[in-house]
């Protein structure tokens, strides 16, 4: 059983190299998509003048900072459960190390 789970991570490297460099994007994209967005509504109700305008951006403003911290909190929930069945299992590290580190996953 561990064998196979062991030729299953080595053989599918490039899809679990794959997954980490999603992931990755994720982590990047998601807080610079926040602050762009943030700023371009923050602006315009500025530039309005409104205060009901005002008071709607930065509501919409925090909403999207809890998604964002969402993202993270269940991108970090997964790592943390693979982690530790990865150490449960040191086969298979190699998923775990292609997850963590796309860069350090072999290639076949």
């Amino acid at each position: 059983m561990i064998q196979v789970l062991a030729d299953f991570c080595t053989d599918t490297a490039p899809v679990w190299g794959l997954i980490g460099s999603i992931v990755t994007i994720i982590q990047i994209a998601v807080p610079v998509i926040i602050i762009l967005l943030g700023t371009i509504d923050l602006g315009k109700a500025v530039m309005a003048g409104k205060d009901d305008e005002i008071k709607s951006a930065q509501k919409m403003f925090i909403k999207r900072l809890i998604y964002g911290v969402a993202v993270f909190f269940v991108v970090w929930v997964v790592k943390a459960v693979f982690n530790l069945v990865a150490n449960a299992n040191v086969e298979s590290s190699v998923c775990w190390q292609c997850v963590a580190k796309p860069s350090s996953c072999p290639k076949n």
